[in-house]
């Protein structure tokens, strides 16, 4: 019997193995309980050319005293933020990679705000 983390780390394989192919800068999401993030890896998986997280410390004072990184709202700023600076490091085209995860939710918000902030995926 898998455990939940193991079934989602099996999902998430064959996505990885599929976006490699590509060859296409990935962007990667991962959440937990409290906070969520997202990074942008290079086309050959060697560097991290963008990052954001709710757990820095300007995101946590932009989302209220709370520093509720755990909701929609957060996954919306994180989504917006990751765009910025992956243009900023001169990426316009990624891969989604929601590492397993559904995409519904956290997940689906974070990639809405990436998108429409003009990121192609």
């Amino acid at each position: 019997m898998l455990t939940k983390k193991e079934q989602r780390l099996r999902r998430s394989r064959q996505t990885r193995i599929r976006i490699a192919q590509q060859g296409v800068a990935r962007l990667t999401v991962n959440r937990t309980n409290l906070h969520i993030y997202a990074t942008v890896i290079s086309g050959d998986g060697s560097k991290v050319l963008a990052s954001a997280s709710t757990a820095e410390a300007d995101v946590r004072n932009s989302l209220g005293g709370s520093g509720k990184g755990g909701n929609a709202a957060a996954a919306q700023a994180i989504g917006k933020r990751i765009a910025e600076k992956a243009k900023a490091a001169g990426v316009e085209k990624v891969a989604f990679d929601r590492a397993g995860f559904a995409y519904h939710g956290r997940v689906k918000a974070l990639a809405d705000a990436a998108r429409e902030a003009g990121l192609q995926f």
